[in-house]
């Protein structure tokens, strides 16, 4: 009988399989899913100890459903997920350098706050062809004209996501405020996504990000807010600050504001995609957020598969 310590292990290896992506004993660590009592309450188990980890991997119920391979942890039979991920990671870095070049950019405009980098780049599982997924925060009450702003800029970069151009693009479609920083989504693929998510600019406003979205702990029992900025953060220094200042007071008009609300939000209202069953699309003063086709529900519903399948296997052993 596999105990709930083991099962945690398994499900978080299972949760990533289904991403394609293999585990380092430290990523099991630090991405440990809590269980689903623990994640549906207030309730919140002890954090694991690395050596915890490595113990319980050594046992015989987890060994006859993980393998391991160059140093990364993942199911029975999926080891071509390990050369996947080093080639994968190659290729984040690519696009990283990308994203690093339009933040520069970036930090120019007016109401911006704090630039992230979310999605499979985030995570440096990122394939060839995969977009750029950026979450942008904008001072609160400037919503609508940062992101009309942001917009044209990274379009005039050639930069900008839409149609069939795809690859290497920038994805703006999740936008936040200095007073709403909290994430609406709160499940386990969010709890993940915002877990990877690095800033690029901003590092103040992201641990206000991560404060704000604590909750995160609930899905991962280890999850430590970031105490230190990463090596790709852009500073924010006197030149970017005083044209960015001078920017915000060309664009620092309420009825600006309320004209481009009016336009965006009817746009964004017309759009066939809107309409979509299953759709999240938020358009209001403290959040803009376009996904058509969110991911969160078809990775749960392929991770509660695979776990009931784990489950069969053990069953019929």
């Amino acid at each position: 009988m596999i105990d709930s310590f083991s099962q945690n292990i398994l499900a978080t290896i299972a949760y990533y399989d289904v991403l394609d992506y293999p585990l380092t004993v430290f990523e099991l660590w630090k991405y440990l899913i809590s269980s689903q009592k623990s994640a549906n309450s207030e309730q919140q188990e002890g954090k694991a100890m690395l050596v915890d980890i490595i113990s319980e991997l050594e046992t015989e119920e987890l060994k006859k459903q993980i393998e391991t391979y160059r140093g990364y942890y993942f199911l029975s039979g999926r080891k071509n997920l390990v050369a996947q991920r080093i080639e994968r990671n190659k290729i984040s870095e690519e696009k990283y350098r990308i994203i690093q070049r339009v933040a520069w950019f970036l930090r120019f405009v007016p109401f911006v706050r704090m630039i992230l980098v979310t999605g499979r780049v985030a995570m440096k599982n990122a394939d060839r062809k995969s977009d750029l997924d950026l979450l942008i925060c904008l001072e609160k009450d400037r919503i609508f004209t940062g992101r009309t702003l942001v917009t044209l800029l990274v379009q005039l970069l050639g930069k900008r996501r839409y149609g069939k151009k795809i690859t290497n693009r920038i994805c703006l479609n999740y936008f936040i405020t200095t007073n709403s920083l909290e994430i609406e989504m709160q499940d386990l693929f969010a709890s993940s996504e915002y877990f990877f998510a690095a800033p690029f600019f901003g590092f103040e406003y992201f641990k206000k990000f991560q404060a704000a979205n604590s909750w995160i702990a609930k899905y991962h029992k280890n999850y430590t807010p970031a105490k230190m900025a990463n090596l790709k953060l852009i500073a924010d220094n006197y030149f970017s600050k005083s044209i960015r200042s001078a920017g915000e007071k060309i664009f620092n008009f309420n009825w600006l504001e309320q004209k481009l609300k009016i336009w965006q939000t009817k746009r964004i209202a017309a759009d066939p995609r809107t309409q979509k069953a299953g759709s999240l699309i938020v358009a209001n003063d403290d959040s803009l957020v376009f996904l058509p086709e969110p991911q969160g529900p078809k990775v749960f519903e392929a991770f509660k598969e695979q776990m009931e399948n784990l489950a069969k296997i053990r069953g019929g052993s």
